[in-house]
């Protein structure tokens, strides 16, 4: 069965507050197996437009991934982010070739 895969590209408006969602979506994440491959970090943009922070959460399965975000637990995390940033998100399926 293929991973799952959350794929954000984000900005951050405010940075102390943002602190509350990375605490409040740490036990949705947990639940549903997910597990930070990218988080931040030093990057170079080679094509196109992505916003500044970029995040990659890998899960166990697609379904897992899907399941993660619209969980009421994540759903209240995003609450608190929503109106301290902005962010693209695409919840994608692994390939297992």
């Amino acid at each position: 069965m293929p991973k799952g895969y959350w794929i954000a590209h984000g900005t951050v408006d405010d940075l102390d507050a943002y602190d509350a969602y990375r605490a409040a979506n740490a036990a949705p994440l947990a639940a549903f197996g997910g597990r930070f491959l990218v988080r931040g970090g030093s990057r170079e943009l080679a094509e196109g437009t992505a916003r500044p922070r970029t995040v990659v959460i890998e899960f166990p399965s697609y379904q897992a991934a899907v399941d993660c975000y619209h969980s009421d637990a994540y759903q209240a995390a995003k609450a608190i982010r929503d109106p301290i940033s902005t962010a693209d998100l695409v919840i994608v399926e692994g390939y297992d070739g």
